[in-house]
């Protein structure tokens, strides 16, 4: 099991480890990560390993088998030893336009309020799939709706539950084709806002910026319409 420091602390940029594994496919397992892995719509991490006089470029982050998260080399270097101690580097600028377009998404699915049946997560955009039949009504008003949630700097946090408190409030789930993970006994939430009247409140494993006011101005680009009861609106950071 990889302790997963990107989710005690989303800022962490850098940290030590302790190679404890290598992979059949060349990837390389830490004892302890800041590197968040593929999931839910949002890339994996890239950046760099550091060890005595080398160094090596990680391309992405996906998930291992029990528990594990993997590090791909962008190339096919050696590997830094089992047991070898390096140090790990985010690439900060991706990681946190992640976090900022995956905090945007959440306020889209407050600004469109129908069932969401995907999504995806760029550094420069993003983009959810609503169970909706007809176009936006008024694609201006939404974005005004976003730009003035972003403008309150509410503050995005997490909480638990557990599996039984979530079965009881069903409507906290708003992906219709993927349910949060279980087994572990709790659900991670994400609120934005005030405990008592949150903008929003769902489950998500992803990482997340701190305040609203750091996702910057965004707007709507273009919707598709991708079925009959499926619709995909692209959201883009402008600044």
């Amino acid at each position: 099991m990889t302790q997963m420091l990107f989710r005690e602390d989303a800022y962490a940029q850098e940290a030590a480890a302790s190679v404890v594994g290598h992979t059949e496919e060349g990837g390389i397992v830490l004892d302890r990560t800041v590197f968040y892995p593929a999931g839910g719509g949002q890339p994996g991490d890239s950046g760099t390993l550091t060890w005595q006089d080398r160094a090596l470029t990680v391309a992405t982050t996906v998930k291992g088998p029990a528990d594990t998260i993997v590090l791909v080399p962008a190339d096919a270097d050696a590997l830094p030893a089992i047991g070898q101690e390096i140090t790990q580097r985010l690439d900060w600028d991706r990681r946190h336009r992640h976090m900022r377009v995956h905090t945007a998404l959440h306020l889209l699915s407050v600004a469109i309020p129908f069932g969401v049946t995907g999504g995806a997560i760029s550094a420069q955009h993003g983009r959810l799939d609503f169970n909706m039949a007809d176009p936006l009504d008024d694609k201006d008003a939404v974005e005004k709706t976003l730009n003035d949630m972003v403008a309150t700097d509410a503050r995005v946090c997490e909480s638990w539950i557990t599996e039984a408190e979530l079965d009881a409030q069903p409507d906290l789930v708003k992906t219709m084709s993927v349910q949060p993970p279980r087994g572990a006994g709790r659900i991670r939430l994400i609120r934005i806002g005030d405990e008592a009247a949150p903008l929003d409140l769902q489950p998500c494993g992803g990482t997340h910026v701190a305040r609203l006011g750091e996702i910057g101005a965004v707007r709507l680009g273009k919707t598709e319409k991708k079925g009959r009861m499926n619709r995909r609106v692209y959201l883009h950071l402008d600044g």
